[in-house]
């Protein structure tokens, strides 16, 4: 009976995994980005390989979907339907695709991408061509899981303020988490065998939201965006290192 509520793993396992749910929560509502990365680390650790990106992205999707809901008004929904498209096509190319991409070189083109967004001027499609950055990241999160970071580059590129940034982001990924979860099922991923670990981890999840969201009320819009650069340029580190590695692997 236990295993129907920590999803088979060890009780302790299981219990780390819901703090480290509510605290990447927090880390995303506070911040913008950054706890879709933590959680993705987290479970590639402990999880089974090939219920690592599923269970990552029903994680995610409750996740961003409270976050959503919390900050809809805010929501920038002009970015919304070209981004929703997109997603479609990438979501549908990458579980369509029958040849695996190496992971690792689409961590390091991720991670160099999002570095290049930083620390230079985002190329034009960023502000523009919300459809092309909602297919790519979509075709990349079938293989990578996390590709928040991607998404949170198109989305600072609009020059939003911390509020828009964050209601906007969380709708995104809410679509892209959405679409891929119902690929994995499509393409035969048990999650029944996850439903109420994963439930409960959802519910941890929007704890740790809404004591984010206020935390975001009590940061300073210069701060922000301090913060917001630097975790984006530590996540594409982790993503070109975590390339890296697989490669040497």
């Amino acid at each position: 009976m236990l295993d129907l509520f920590t999803g088979g793993l060890d009780p302790l396992v299981a219990a780390l995994l819901l703090v480290v749910s509510a605290f990447s929560s927090f880390i995303t509502a506070s911040f913008g980005i950054g706890g879709g990365g933590v959680m993705l680390a987290v479970l590639a650790s402990l999880l089974p390989p090939a219920a690592i990106i599923p269970v990552h992205g029903v994680v995610q999707l409750g996740s961003n979907t409270g976050r959503a809901a919390l900050f809809v008004r805010y929501t920038q929904w002009q970015v919304f339907w070209p981004f929703l498209i997109g997603s479609v096509i990438g979501v549908l190319i990458g579980g369509m695709t029958v040849v695996q991409l190496h992971p690792g070189w689409l961590q390091i083109a991720v991670g160099v991408f999002i570095l290049w967004t930083v620390v230079g001027k985002p190329p034009a499609f960023l502000r523009r061509w919300g459809a092309v950055s909602g297919a790519f990241s979509s075709f990349l999160s079938m293989f990578i899981g996390g590709t928040g970071p991607f998404v949170a580059a198109y989305v600072r590129a609009q020059g939003y303020e911390r509020h828009a940034y964050v209601g906007t982001h969380a709708t995104l990924m809410t679509v892209q988490h959405g679409l891929k979860v119902l690929m994995f099922g499509f393409l035969g991923f048990a999650f029944s065998e996850w439903a109420l670990f994963i439930l409960a981890l959802v519910l941890a999840g929007f704890v740790g939201t809404w004591l984010g969201k206020h935390m975001l009320a009590r940061i300073n819009e210069a701060l922000f965006k301090k913060v917001l650069n630097a975790i984006l340029i530590l996540l594409s580190l982790r993503l070109v290192w975590a390339g890296a590695m697989r490669l040497w692997g």
